[in-house]
């Protein structure tokens, strides 16, 4: 029977041949050798992460400006609220796609059909508050997706997505609360 010192895994491997890889492999910037995924198919997920969330600043910001009616004032401060935390996982997407060696994709031209979300304006405030609805559902269905298709290969994107899942749950929350409010019924059931 193996004893526990010898069943443990090694922390570390030889920091020497560690520090000669990283010198020897500069030109890869933050892409190590024990990076598992596929950067480039990483790369080209993470532009349409990036289209979906600046769609969604997009939504958000015109919905924070456009909104009118008598109890409108609370709804637009949340919509901008969400605008600004949706420019932050932009940013945050942006990032990781440039510490890969990619280029964020902020051209306009065809944003929409690299989006997971659309652009949807709304006729009235609770139109406006069931398409952000709509869209934090998306977004979560899709994070979900992406975090269990990352797994461990990229822990760093996975980690990334797993807070932005966190937060677009929470905006899910505050919109079918707000549409509750504003309809005076739930729209989904509550168990």
């Amino acid at each position: 029977m193996a004893t526990a010192s010898e069943t443990k895994k090694p922390f570390l491997s030889d920091v020497k041949a560690l520090r000669e890889k990283a010198r020897k492999q500069l030109a890869l910037g933050a892409v190590t050798p024990a990076y598992k995924g596929d950067v480039k198919q990483t790369i080209e997920i993470l532009q349409s992460v990036l289209a979906t969330e600046i769609v969604c600043v997009l939504r958000y910001t015109m919905h924070s400006i456009a909104a009118t009616g008598i109890s409108s004032e609370s709804v637009k401060e949340e919509f901008a609220t969400h605008a600004r935390e949706e420019q932050e996982h932009m940013t945050q997407v942006a990032e990781r796609i440039n510490q890969l060696g990619g280029t964020p994709n902020f051209n306009p031209e065809g944003l929409a059909s690299r989006s997971a979300s659309e652009y949807s304006e709304g006729d009235n405030l609770v139109d406006m508050i069931r398409e952000n609805l709509v869209a934090e559902r998306i977004a979560v269905e899709h994070y979900r997706e992406l975090i269990r298709y990352f797994g461990d290969d990229d822990a760093t994107t996975r980690v990334m997505l797993e807070g932005i899942l966190g937060t677009e749950e929470e905006h899910a929350n505050d919109m079918h609360d707000l549409l509750v409010a504003h309809e005076g019924k739930p729209d989904l059931p509550k168990n």
